[in-house]
């Protein structure tokens, strides 16, 4: 029992020294470090980030997560309580707004779209109601109703829209009422909208319900446009839509077109002549058909008889070759438009096969830069993402920037703690590149002087004997060579080699771009290099330095004993071996006879 607690007591001894020795030493090599590199500080320090990094509240007031859960909402009818819909209780609640952005407020192109579509009402059967005879007395008030819910809608666009919108003047967004108001007054819009909606109807009752007394209406073509425009500006594929309206637009003209040829037809008397329309069959799709066959000039059609209708088609076979003309010319633009990243990307490519075809290059390489320009334009629809943005100011360029790569670099360990500005900077200078398959990202032994954020993809780094071991394979998110962005020295050299495992596209940030902007961030300057010292001196240490798994040993050596101790048990030794220094050394002699 007494040798059993003199050899527990030896150990926790032997612990307690053997972890003073190395807290002694690491304090030691802080210090010398501290001496070498006045740029390095203790691990406390860390610099004071931007206030674009405090968090943010809610527009509410309230940070997220902080909410309460919604309630409840009952309604009371009948004597009996039952339960609704919240969305009741926000329309209850709804104000009309004040003020209306027409750039971005989606509830006015919404609206836009019904004062469109009660001008297309006009356009498109007032001369179907003038020509044919489709407005009869026994149908006449369905004709009434919906006219009148038109010029209620345009009342209501002036009244309620067009008084509201807000407008730039010197530089400022007014969004006074009286200033608004006085805006629209003063514009060409308003004295457009009155013109369309005079009281011209007051004469029904003297001529009768004539559709041409509604012709006016028509008038309010700035709405058609404007929707247009705001149309187009939130669609993502505008194209399609410039396509459809200009398809419309040639409709619309064989629509007219065949609303004349039967005035026609009838002024002259039907079936009367060969040329005019016989009565029989649906009338607007037989005059339809006699519009499209002269406006695009297919032929075939019977001889006018009479001067007015050789006058009539005259008329009718210029302004076909005309319209028809601008109709294709507009198609033309429209489709050239949509495709015009196609077209840049054909000629590109066309350019580059020429050049390798000049200087005879190898068909393997040739195939390679062509799956290069396919892959590119079909994964990001552009071959240069900088030529897109280089037109943006640059807060917008920022501001894309945060979206795009923010999430990725604020996951990279090295730039943790930083000032976020610092971080904002760098996402400006990140370029984009495409890998093919089996591509080297980077060799070993190369000075390294760009960092790689893997936007998609995935890399492997091989090593190995031979070097074509796979050691790691990294995936969307990874980060590696970040510490060459910061080594000294003339450069940090690759340890392994970096192959594209499929495609891979890649954020690259160079070592020159980081070193201007880290000018204006001393603090942030002083922890990457702390940082990247530590990675570097973690990389450099052996294994079993670091601690990592090691040979194991079925049997540990035994650890040898303390100087320290030894000079203790030699010192009661000489005194005369009494004391609890005495009897262990005299414990210690006779466990050595016994293993001798």
């Amino acid at each position: 029992r007494i040798g059993s607690a003199t050899s527990l007591s030896s150990a926790v001894i032997n612990s307690r020294l053997q972890e003073l020795v190395r807290l002694f030493r690491e304090r030691t090599d802080k210090v010398k470090e501290k001496l070498v590199d006045s740029d390095v500080t203790s691990d406390e320090e860390s610099p004071v980030a931007s206030p674009a990094a405090a968090a943010v509240p809610a527009p509410g007031g309230e940070l997220e997560g902080d909410k309460p859960a919604g309630d409840d909402h009952y309604c009371e009818m009948l004597c009996c309580t039952f339960k609704c819909q919240p969305w009741l209780d926000r329309l209850r609640s709804y104000q009309f707004p004040s003020s209306i952005d027409p750039l971005t407020n989606l509830m006015y192109v919404l609206w836009l779209f019904f004062v469109v579509m009660a001008w297309n009402w006009n356009c498109w059967l007032i001369p179907v109601r003038w020509a044919f005879p489709y407005q009869t007395p026994a149908n006449i008030h369905y004709w009434l109703l919906v006219d009148y819910l038109c010029d209620l809608i345009y009342l209501l666009d002036i009244l309620v829209f067009q008084t509201r919108l807000q407008f730039v003047q010197g530089g400022d967004i007014i969004t006074d009422k009286k200033a608004m108001k006085e805006n629209y007054l003063r514009s060409q819009r308003f004295k457009m909208d009155v013109l369309c909606l005079l009281p011209l109807d007051f004469f029904y009752f003297k001529v009768g319900v004539n559709p041409l007394l509604r012709f006016p209406r028509c008038l309010k073509y700035m709405a058609f446009f404007e929707f247009n425009d705001r149309l187009e500006a939130i669609l993502t594929k505008a194209y399609i839509y410039r396509v459809i309206r200009t398809t419309a637009y040639l409709l619309y003209s064989l629509h007219v077109n065949s609303c004349l040829y039967y005035w026609a037809s009838a002024y002259e008397g039907l079936g009367s002549t060969t040329w005019v329309y016989d009565g029989e069959g649906n009338s607007y799709i037989r005059c339809y058909y006699w519009a499209v066959k002269t406006l695009i000039t297919i032929g075939g059609l019977p001889d006018p008889k009479t001067l007015f209708e050789i006058v009539f088609q005259l008329l009718n076979y210029f302004t076909g070759v005309f319209a028809f003309s601008v109709m294709i010319g507009q198609m033309r633009d429209v489709v050239g438009a949509a495709t015009a990243g196609q077209t840049y990307y054909r000629s590109c490519m066309d350019s580059t096969i020429k050049y390798m075809n000049f200087y005879r290059i190898p068909r393997a390489v040739q195939n390679r830069v062509k799956t290069w320009y396919e892959y590119t334009w079909h994964s990001q629809g552009m071959l240069d993402e900088s030529e897109l943005l280089v037109q943006l100011p640059d807060k917008m360029r920022l501001d894309i920037a945060i979206d795009v790569n923010y999430s990725i670099v604020s996951r990279v360990a090295l730039f943790q703690g930083c000032d976020r500005q610092m971080i904002f900077d760098m996402l400006k200078r990140l370029r984009s590149v495409v890998y093919l398959p089996n591509d080297y990202v980077c060799k070993k032994g190369e000075i390294g002087r760009e960092m790689y954020i893997i936007q998609a993809g995935q890399v492997q780094v091989l090593g190995g004997p031979d070097g074509k071991a796979v050691l790691v394979t990294l995936k969307a998110g990874s980060v590696f060579g970040e510490i060459s962005l910061l080594a000294a020295g003339g450069g940090n050299r690759r340890t392994a080699n970096v192959v594209a495992h499929g495609f891979a596209n890649l954020f690259i940030l160079e070592k020159k771009d980081l070193n201007e902007i880290l000018v204006h961030y001393p603090e942030s300057q002083k922890l990457l290099r702390k940082k990247a010292k530590k990675m570097l001196r973690s990389n450099n240490k052996p294994k079993d330095e670091k601690g990592g798994p090691g040979d194991p040993l079925i049997i540990p050596p035994k650890a040898d004993t303390p100087k320290l101790f030894k000079a203790a048990l030699a010192a009661s030794g000489r005194m005369g071996g009494k004391g609890p220094l005495g009897r262990l050394r005299w414990r210690l002699k006779e466990l050595q006879a016994m293993q001798e």
